[in-house]
């Protein structure tokens, strides 16, 4: 089968609210980026992958919209309506086919333009559970609430979480919501449900980014120094809340466990030199650690407590800040495979974690971590 690398990605500054950019206008900024680093020309572009939500987007088929700004006039064009590292996991299997030699994908969201709550509320089902009212923080806040009262994890532990992540996106030119904060103004701000504060919740965000990824043949062609796709998983739990067990992830332990047997990985905690982590509450980041395999079950309030996760620390997490920092739906997991990009490269800037040569991508979608992506990428193979 086909190698498969990452050759070149750009995003755009993630802000609460881009009044002056719609759609095509987003794509079409990322999208350019990328061909001019690696000096393509759009008749050299097999194939394009679009990452976008109707329901986000106000209108059906949301690709539309968007085809001729990302270059997929008279090319095969294909919309994955998840996270963007789905679209990223599908163009790796699309190029290892051998049908294609490269593909340009793109993730945009304008989180500003819609009731988040409303919006939500649409993936769960229409006859016994939206009339509730559910959306995504209630839902989350019912998972939060479970784990913390199965391991015994204080709101401390995760507050430590956003703090972290509002303090690395200080350093990260693209993050919308980096500050100094302490675990006192995170448990002081608003409770949005009970046990999730604002500052523990994604915030409000608009944006795109975009990757392209090539065979082995291509990827040398454009790029000096690619960054190789080593193992890849990605499975889905149960829809309906009540028929899992929010405090155990299935779907991401058994995602790793597929990515880590194709990157020949065995030990996670020592054999990855970076994480980056779709954490849209603070809880998140330490079930989704523990998940993982970074620690042990139920010490994921230890493992952030203990400062290992820093980004001096022996296994950064979302030295970029992380979704917390600003990255809306739908874009945030191909933003985390971005950022692994710059650190095996080494451009990662004041956020770089020294000598990185192992990283860790990571996305979901659905209700509480209903579906995981785990992403191995490597400076070599």
């Amino acid at each position: 089968m086909e190698k498969v690398a990452i050759v070149g990605m750009a995003q755009t500054r993630f802000e609460q609210r881009k009044i002056d950019a719609g759609y095509p206008d987003l794509v079409y900024e990322v999208s350019r980026q990328v061909m001019d680093k690696i000096g393509m020309r759009i008749e050299e572009l097999d194939q394009t992958i679009t990452a976008s939500q109707d329901f986000w987007d106000g209108r059906t088929i949301s690709n539309f919209a968007v085809s001729e700004a990302c270059g997929s006039f008279l090319k095969p064009e294909s919309k994955v309506a998840m996270d963007g590292i789905m679209a990223a996991f599908y163009a790796m299997i699309r190029i290892m086919s051998g049908q294609y030699s490269n593909c340009l994908v793109v993730a945009h969201c304008k989180m500003s333009e819609g009731p988040q709550n409303l919006i939500y509320n649409a993936v769960f089902d229409p006859i016994y559970q939206r009339h509730l009212g559910i959306d995504g923080v209630s839902s989350s806040a019912l998972q939060a609430r479970a784990y913390m009262n199965r391991y015994g994890i204080s709101q401390e532990q995760c507050a430590l979480a956003a703090v972290k992540s509002k303090q690395n996106a200080l350093l990260n030119p693209y993050a919308m919501d980096g500050r100094r904060i302490a675990v006192e103004d995170v448990l002081k701000s608003e409770i949005l449900a009970e046990p999730i504060h604002k500052l523990e919740a994604i915030p409000v965000s608009d944006g795109a980014c975009a990757i392209m990824l090539a065979n082995e043949h291509t990827a040398r062609k454009y790029c000096e120094k690619p960054v190789w796709i080593a193992g890849v998983g990605s499975f889905m739990d149960a829809y309906y809340l009540g028929e899992r067990d929010l405090t155990d992830p299935v779907s991401l332990v058994r995602s790793a466990k597929k990515a880590y047997e194709m990157a020949g990985i065995s030990d996670p905690r020592r054999e990855i030199d970076v994480v980056e982590l779709s954490e849209y509450y603070s809880y998140q980041e330490l079930l989704w650690s523990e998940g993982l395999g970074l620690c042990e079950r139920g010490q994921g309030g230890r493992l952030v407590e203990s400062g290992a996760t820093q980004v001096q620390g022996p296994i950064p997490v979302n030295p970029s800040g992380g979704v917390l920092a600003g990255n809306p739906f739908t874009v945030a997991g191909l933003v985390r495979v971005a950022e692994a990009y710059l650190q095996l490269r080494g451009q990662a800037g004041e956020h770089q974690v020294e000598g990185a040569k192992t990283a860790l991508a990571h996305g979901t979608t659905g209700p509480c971590g209903q579906q995981h992506c785990v992403m191995i990428l490597k400076s070599s193979l």
